[in-house]
């Protein structure tokens, strides 16, 4: 690759986005993870709070030194999920108790899944954009909770669940983004991408 092509970098170290943006036939040319302050502030909403967070990832990588090595022609593609009952943030559970916590919550209700994309472009401009998701959870049972944390998939996933894996069969109802629930939504994602002049369907061709 020539130093005038285009590249992408990914600011996440999620497997869940890093697989997601390759099913569509898009290998970044980077992963670069910021660690950035996710604190809530004062009285920001879930909607925000996802919105800030991209946007700061975004940033962040755009300073880093590996990104910098890449050269002028890069874009970088940051994302942030936030789980909401109400106004109330469910957050990444850092032990099972906190994951049953989150479950209990989530069980037979309603949900929002909010995952905001920042994408920087080569000349620094920022674009950004907040997709929303309603998820309806089925009633949980004490077994179908202790069954779903010996998994462990409830690791390092917003609201203490992976949509993708077992958590599936919890979800009686989603309307909105299935990938926006794993952590990267795809249509919008590539659509950004595309109009801020990433070349998205370069490698669709067949490999030579």
């Amino acid at each position: 690759m020539s130093d005038n092509e285009p590249k992408l970098v990914l600011a996440s170290a999620s497997p869940r986005r890093l697989a997601l943006i390759e099913q569509v036939g898009i290998s970044p040319d980077l992963l670069n993870p910021v660690d950035i302050d996710e604190t809530p502030m004062k009285r920001e909403s879930p909607r925000a709070l996802s919105l800030r967070l991209a946007r700061q990832k975004a940033q962040a990588a755009r300073g880093a030194a590996l990104v910098c090595n890449l050269g002028d022609n890069v874009f970088i593609l940051a994302a942030d999920t936030v789980v909401s009952l109400g106004r109330r943030v469910v957050d990444k559970p850092q032990s099972a108790d906190e994951a049953r916590e989150a479950l209990l919550l989530l069980s037979g209700r309603a949900h929002r899944v909010f995952t905001s994309i920042a994408l920087v472009t080569p000349d620094g401009r920022e674009r950004s954009k907040v997709i929303d998701t309603k998820v309806r959870f089925k009633r949980l049972s004490r077994d179908d909770i202790d069954a779903y944390l010996l998994s462990d998939e409830w690791r390092g996933n917003a609201g203490g669940y992976a949509i993708q894996g077992k958590a599936a069969a919890f979800v009686r109802h989603i309307s909105g983004s299935h990938s926006c629930v794993v952590g990267l939504p795809v249509f919008e994602s590539l659509q950004m991408l595309q109009s801020a002049g990433f070349p998205v369907y370069a490698h669709w061709g067949p490999e030579v």
